[in-house]
C-alpha cells in the first residue's frame, strides 16, 4: 500500500508542477458544482471545524471563511505546489485556518481536531487507488451527526472523453455514489449534466 501511495503522490505532485500556477485562471470551464457546493453548506452560528481534503489552492476555504465567521478549518493536499498557493491565498486566516502539505490517510487524524464536516471537491476522481480508504476514513473522523459534502466527476458515456479523462488520472465510472450513499445518509443528492451531457458531475452532502 505504501509504494502504490507513493506512486501516486509523485505521479500528482508532477501533474500539479505544471497545473498549479493557471488552476483557478482555468478549472472554472470545467469544475463545476463547486460554488453550489459551498452555498448548499448551511454551517450553524456556533463553532463549527472543516476539513477539506484535496483543498488544492484553498479558493474552496477561502470562500467558506468569508461566508461564515464561526467556522475553522484543516486543509490538506498532496501538492506542495498547491498548498503554497493555498498558504499565501489564506494567510490573514492563520489564526483558524491550517494549511498542511501531506496525506489523509496515513496521518494520525486523532492528533487533530475532529471535524463537524468534511469536504472532498474534484479531489475523490483522481485518487486511484485509495479513494474507498479515504471515505470509509472520512465517516470515522467526522463527529457524531457530522456531514460529508462531495463535488466531483460522476460518469460519461463517451468513451474517448473518459479515455482522454484517465489521461490526466480521473475516473468518472459513477463510482463514488453508491458508496457514499453506503457510508452516509443523503441529505442532498444531484446528479447534472456539462456540455451538453458529454459528462455528468456529482453533487452529495450526507449525514454520518
Amino acid at each position: 500500500m505504501k509504494t502504490q501511495h507513493k506512486t501516486l503522490e509523485q505521479t500528482l505532485s508532477s501533474y500539479y508542477q505544471l497545473h498549479a500556477p493557471i488552476y483557478d485562471l482555468t478549472r472554472w470551464s470545467f469544475l463545476f458544482g463547486r460554488i453550489d457546493i459551498l452555498k448548499k453548506l448551511q454551517t450553524p452560528k456556533k463553532p463549527y471545524h472543516i476539513w477539506e481534503i484535496g483543498c488544492g489552492t484553498g479558493k474552496n476555504l477561502s470562500f467558506l471563511l468569508k461566508k461564515h465567521p464561526t467556522i475553522s478549518c484543516l486543509g490538506l493536499d498532496m501538492s506542495s505546489e498547491m498548498i503554497q498557493i493555498a498558504q499565501k491565498k489564506l494567510k490573514k486566516y492563520d489564526k483558524i485556518c491550517s494549511i498542511l502539505n501531506t496525506t489523509y490517510k496515513v496521518n494520525h487524524t486523532e492528533d487533530w481536531e475532529k471535524p463537524d464536516l468534511i469536504l472532498f471537491s474534484y479531489s475523490l476522481s483522481m485518487i486511484n487507488p485509495g479513494w474507498e480508504e479515504l471515505l470509509e476514513q472520512a465517516q470515522k473522523d467526522l463527529k457524531p451527526g457530522g456531514h460529508i459534502a462531495v463535488v466531483d466527476f460522476h460518469q460519461s458515456t463517451f468513451s474517448g472523453f473518459k479515455k482522454w479523462m484517465g489521461v490526466n488520472h480521473v475516473e468518472m465510472n459513477g463510482h463514488l455514489l453508491p458508496a457514499l450513499e453506503k457510508l452516509f445518509t443523503p441529505t442532498q443528492k444531484e446528479i447534472k449534466s456539462a456540455y451538453f451531457g458529454i459528462w455528468q458531475y456529482l453533487l452529495f452532502v450526507g449525514k454520518k
